[in-house]
């Protein structure tokens, strides 16, 4: 296929600014895409994380006020492994510490619908062409575009809400195609009407079938409405999300652009996450050398102040602690985990209730339960190694990348049946054991008694080492690399910019 021009609009990118699976996504999708030989450039906010870590970045263009309510700002160059970069400097909106989107105390920042707005129309700009650029850039006196951003995408790839407002200004022949990623259709990005005005979009988007909802200014609507193409995932999540129980109030109007919507799932950096050469680890180890894995077990042990077991599997937990993740469950089973008898390690942070429970859970339980509050990832490669299985029964799941690291790292994880989840763990059963697809332990429905008997079958195969071994190596086999997802991606941008001419 020929070489295409694809700008990536996206609020996070890990390792500098990362909430959840988007940062990962944006860090080795692009990645991918630049490594088969395509023309990428990541468009994100110059947040302080991302000015500090690139501190030579050099000045692209002045943009002045492109609306009533957004203020002037400027676009960065600069690169990471190769992999340009695009960033949106306007400090009045982005230089903020902490969570992108969170107030020191843990609110939505009042103005994201002008912070992510503006960003959402300079990726529209980009995707404009040479004419809008010079255009709206232009304006200013003793302001040249620099020749470096003399450059149309053919494609624009937007990610959740906080770049989907962007078709909204895409709608010309002139345009470049686009393609909306929903990475979780909970977060929508509705805000006041005001905002048609403040964003400069014209009287006539305010329809149904433009960025109306409701009565509000939806960014995640306005883009399932208006992109090219749409795209979520995982393909199991892009059939749930057509559902009224997980479309979020949606599904409609994804049933009604079903012809457009696809499933691609997730992949794994699989350079950064592999158990023979990751440094976080006390020892590598490979699917032919899983013993070196009971090293990790132990230091695992020691580092979380655990038990130094060896008679009783270990369970793991990385997440954010909220009921979509199931969480609630394993709190409710926590004091019958320790008389399976099996351990318990958890890192997190989320909802402050979750929180306070899994400590006191810890505090009555210790040497068999342990909790970390926050996020250290280091200590989550660990834990990957260290566990003997890992605690994944979300409630709903786009796509996760924790129980593929699972199975990367050995560790066959616990999972609903639900998103992603459902598209990469095999449940043990005599007929995967035997065609060696087994690598988990799959659950139905989202109740402590479902979770009870999964946890009750890992810890019977866990004492079977040839059947665990097995399992273990089934999982270890499977690749998620993200050379294949981008694969799907290419061939979804040349779908988009043929329905787009």
């Amino acid at each position: 296929m020929s070489r295409l021009a694809i700008l990536f609009a996206t609020a996070e990118m890990a390792p500098w600014v990362k909430t959840g699976g988007l940062g990962d996504v944006a860090a080795a999708l692009p990645a991918a895409l630049h490594r088969a030989g395509h023309d990428v450039r990541v468009l994100i906010p110059a947040y302080p994380a991302m000015l500090k870590a690139f501190p030579q970045a050099t000045r692209l263009a002045e943009i002045p006020p492109l609306a009533p309510g957004l203020p002037a700002a400027r676009l960065l160059a600069s690169e990471s492994d190769g992999l340009p970069l695009i960033l949106l400097d306007c400090p009045a909106l982005f230089d903020r510490p902490g969570n992108p989107y969170l107030d020191p105390l843990g609110h939505d920042w009042a103005d994201n619908g002008i912070r992510f707005g503006l960003l959402s129309r300079v990726a529209a700009l980009l995707g404009q062409g040479d004419s809008a650029l010079d255009s709206a850039l232009g304006s200013l006196p003793n302001s040249p575009l620099n020749p470096a951003l003399d450059w149309r995408p053919d494609v624009v790839h937007l990610n959740d809400w906080q770049t989907a407002l962007a078709p909204a200004w895409l709608q010309d022949r002139g345009c470049a195609a686009s393609i909306v990623t929903v990475h979780n259709i909970a977060f929508q990005g509705n805000f006041g009407a005001s905002h048609l005005h403040a964003l400069g979009l014209p009287a006539h988007a305010w329809r149904f079938d433009g960025v109306e909802f409701h009565g509000q200014l939806s960014f995640l609507k306005a883009g399932l409405q208006l992109a090219t193409l749409i795209s979520t995932v995982s393909p199991t999540y892009a059939r749930e999300i057509q559902d009224e129980a997980f479309g979020y109030g949606l599904a409609p109007l994804l049933r009604h652009r079903a012809d457009a919507l696809r499933g691609i799932l997730n992949g794994v950096d699989n350079a950064l996450w592999n158990p023979a050469t990751d440094p976080a680890l006390a020892a590598p180890y490979a699917a032919n050398r899983l013993a070196a894995k009971r090293e990790n077990k132990r230091a695992l042990q020691s580092e979380m102040g655990l038990d130094a077991a060896v008679d009783r599997p270990l369970f793991g937990i990385i997440s954010r602690l909220t009921e979509q993740k199931g969480l609630d469950l394993v709190l409710t089973l926590g004091e019958g985990i320790t008389h399976l008898p099996a351990q318990l390690a958890i890192l997190g942070s989320g909802d402050k209730t979750m929180e306070a429970g899994f400590r006191q859970l810890a505090e009555r339980h210790p040497g068999q339960i342990a909790f970390k509050h926050g996020f250290d990832e280091a200590l989550a490669h660990r834990i990957e190694a260290g566990a003997d299985s890992f605690l994944m029964p979300s409630r709903f799941e786009p796509c996760g990348l924790n129980q593929m690291y699972s199975l990367r790292y050995g560790t066959p994880p616990i999972v609903r049946a639900t998103g992603g989840l459902a598209d990469t763990v095999v449940d043990v059963s005599a007929a995967t054991l035997a065609d060696k697809t087994a690598n988990g332990f799959v659950i139905d429905e989202a109740t402590p008694h479902a979770l009870w008997l999964a946890l009750e079958r890992a810890t019977r195969c866990w004492h079977d080492r040839k059947l665990w071994q097995g399992i273990q190596q089934n999982g270890m086999r499977r690749d998620f690399s993200w050379a294949h997802a981008a694969e799907q991606y290419i061939a979804l941008y040349h779908d988009a910019i043929a329905a787009h001419h």
